[in-house]
């Protein structure tokens, strides 16, 4: 969605008119090839990370290679009449690569699932990924030369226009498949339509060249939905299977090929996992007349919550396809009872939002295994383990209630950070139980108060060697040190590497681009923009994928608006537009996070638009007025998409600075275009 959402700013200019021979008229066209290039993104990246278990550490690694490719697409423009053909082909054998090679997890051994350090089976990293960025971005090369085509047939600005458009029409398609729960094989009929449409094959070898690949991908998406017998849930590939184990009847879940939950009979939970009972012990009051349950999942945490009494219970689960499995086949029929209300959402956002308090709350196992799209460092359950979010934990407790989370934590070091987080939140020390030093399964509580819980025995506290407590500012769990682990920093410079030998090769020598500077600075400062427009919202609203859907059409909508008022209106000189940039940007550095929360949340959504969308807006009235003067489009484009990708690798600075200090960065570097600026386009209106 970055790679879109950028590309869109990166229009490249007229040129003398070219009839068109398509049958759909320009405008039509346009919309319909944006469209299908947005689609086509989103489908990859999420199809791509249900099956290659590495990608859902790197969601943004075939979105900065479909960037690639649509900035390639975009420069190739005007260079051949030829068909792009190779984009359905490359499709075709990028899926059965991928379905012949799968990257999931080993499950006859034990491995540690953070920063990709995991046994699996399949192809290694260095194998698999450098073929899934070059793939991913060949594919996204072709829609892009059909979008760029158009362009010469508009007037420049009505062309960009249309092409939000369609970007607006593909996010809107994308998102009500997924709200529909739609397996790949939908996608892939449409993306085959889709190529019919836009490439118009009319000789016999141009009609096999589309036929044959497209049949190849439909065919290959439906055997794999029929065989694997998957749900599709806008968050993973979700797969089951059922088993007795001592004479129990037991459903196991899989997530894009990772062992996920098992909905096991509250009963034998607790007698083969002492941990499952330990919240409840840990409570000096015991009652439970109100029970919240965070990552409630197929239910078997409810289940174990009822069996203990609980007179009510708000069951949260971000995926609607694992609450639907536990209310199926859940043995206990948790979510059949009355006592239980069922919220699917973010568990921070339900914190957030309610007003309830509880006697118990429990963050059950909450472990998404993936990340936030558009967000390359932030996990879906990031924010419910900052100590901002213990606060909000505590401030829905009853007097002598408790608030306790279980999981299999890995490192020694996790379980103490967790612990002085809930010390730091809570004021006191809580109870920490390590039961099983095998993947340190442990339960952290902490009452109320320091009389309101009984431990077993006192935990020893933190070492010199803890962590400190992550924050909503760098909600960084599994990142023990302030540093961008070696993994990300190679990868991404492969990245850079491969985009700054691309662009030399379409776009010419360097030396052309040096009159665009500012172009390539307003592309690096658009993407540190955007993501954290994206990771601001999630934890406004949750991490959910509705949030994720509207902030990217938010970000749309907000350059659609830039450009029908540079269209329409005669807008203000560039120094003046820089000057509502920068104050945009202190805006929303000034605005605390925690003040946002404490707002009702229509007044809070209106607040955070204005404050996330300000700046967005006046930098695309910046690089429409400057980009519409530029005298060589296909340089200035190039810059630009050179200083795009560069955005899209500086966003892990946030692992290090945080994201608040993104906005820093981004302010930096508009100061550093506007100091660039030819001295011919600062007075221009």
């Amino acid at each position: 969605m970055d790679a879109m959402t950028a590309a869109a700013q990166t229009t490249p200019p007229p040129r003398p008119d070219v009839p068109s021979a398509h049958w759909l008229s320009t405008r039509p066209r346009l919309v319909v090839a944006s469209a299908f290039m947005l689609f086509l993104e989103l489908a990859l990246i999420r199809w791509t990370g249900s099956n290659i278990v590495h990608l859902s550490y790197f969601t943004n690694f075939v979105l900065l290679g479909s960037f690639l490719g649509i900035g390639l697409g975009f420069l190739r423009v005007g260079r051949t009449t030829r068909q792009p053909y190779y984009s359905p082909i490359t499709l075709a054998v990028l899926v059965m690569v991928v379905l012949m090679f799968p990257v999931t997890v080993d499950r006859q051994t034990e491995g540690v699932l953070y920063w990709t350090s995991l046994s699996t089976a399949g192809p290694p990293p260095w194998a698999i990924l450098p073929v899934i960025f070059v793939a991913a971005a060949l594919v996204l090369m072709g829609p892009a030369e059909l979008v760029g085509r158009c362009f010469p047939e508009l007037d420049r600005l009505e062309a960009y226009r249309y092409d939000l458009i369609g970007s607006l029409t593909g996010i809107g398609l994308f998102t009500a498949l997924s709200f529909l729960s739609a397996p790949p094989v939908v996608w892939g009929v449409i993306t085959a339509v889709a190529y019919a449409v836009l490439l118009q094959p009319r000789r016999a070898w141009s009609r096999v060249a589309v036929a044959v690949p497209s049949l190849v991908v439909v065919a290959a998406l439906a055997a794999e939905t029929l065989t694997a017998g998957a749900l599709w849930s806008p968050y993973y590939k979700v797969t089951h299977t059922h088993f007795d184990q001592e004479g129990v009847r037991v459903m196991d879940i899989q997530v894009n090929g990772i062992p996920h939950q098992r909905a096991v009979p509250a009963a034998n939970r607790l007698e083969w996992e002492r941990q499952y009972a330990l919240p409840y012990e840990r409570s000096a009051v015991g009652r439970l007349d109100d029970v919240l349950i965070v990552g409630a999942g197929s239910g078997t945490d409810v289940a174990i919550a009822l069996s203990k009494g609980a007179g009510r219970v708000d069951a949260v689960e971000i995926d609607p396809k694992l609450r639907e499995l536990g209310g199926i086949y859940h043995p206990d029929r948790p979510y059949a009872d009355p006592r239980v209300s069922t919220h699917v959402t973010d568990g921070r956002a339900f914190l957030e939002q309610t007003d309830r308090k509880y006697d118990l709350i429990l963050f059950a196992l909450p472990d998404s295994l993936t990340l936030v799209s558009g967000a390359s460092s932030l996990r879906l359950e990031s924010y419910l383990f900052t100590r901002e979010a213990m606060e909000a934990a505590r401030d829905h407790l009853k007097p002598g209630g408790t608030f306790s989370m279980y999981n299999y934590y890995r490192e020694n070091w996790l379980v103490d950070r967790l612990a002085s987080t809930m010390q730091a939140a809570f004021g006191h020390k809580p109870c920490v139980d390590v039961v099983s030093q095998a993947g340190q399964q442990a339960v952290i509580t902490a009452g109320l108060a320091a009389g309101d819980q009984a431990c077993g025995g006192e935990w020893a506290g933190a070492s010199a060697q803890t962590p400190p407590p992550s924050g909503d500012d760098r909600p960084f769990l599994y990142l023990k040190d302030r540093t961008i682990p070696q993994i990300y920093v190679i990868t991404l410079g492969l990245i850079l590497l491969v985009s700054m030998l691309a662009v030399r090769a379409v776009a010419g020598p360097y030396t052309r681009m040096r009159p665009y500077a500012d172009l390539f600075l307003l592309g690096v400062a658009f993407l540190l923009l955007e993501t954290k427009s994206v990771t601001g919202f999630a934890l406004l609203f949750g991490t959910t994928w509705v949030v994720n859907a509207i902030v990217f059409a938010g970000v749309l909508v907000a350059v659609l608006a830039a450009v029908e008022v540079t269209r329409r209106f005669r807008t203000p000189s560039l120094p003046v537009m820089y000057g509502v940039l920068l104050a945009g940007l202190v805006l929303a550095w000034l605005v605390p996070t925690s003040w946002l929360l404490g707002l009702p949340v229509p007044l809070r959504a209106l607040v955070a638009v204005v404050v996330a969308f300000l700046p967005i807006f006046a930098a695309n009235v910046v690089f429409a007025k400057r980009f519409a003067d530029s005298a060589d489009g296909t340089t200035a484009f190039g810059a630009n998409l050179l200083g795009a990708m560069v955005g899209g690798c500086l966003e892990y600075l946030a692992l290090l600075v945080g994201y608040q200090a993104l906005l820093v960065i981004a302010g930096l570097l508009y100061l550093g275009a506007f100091a660039l600026l030819p001295r011919a386009a600062r007075p221009a209106a």
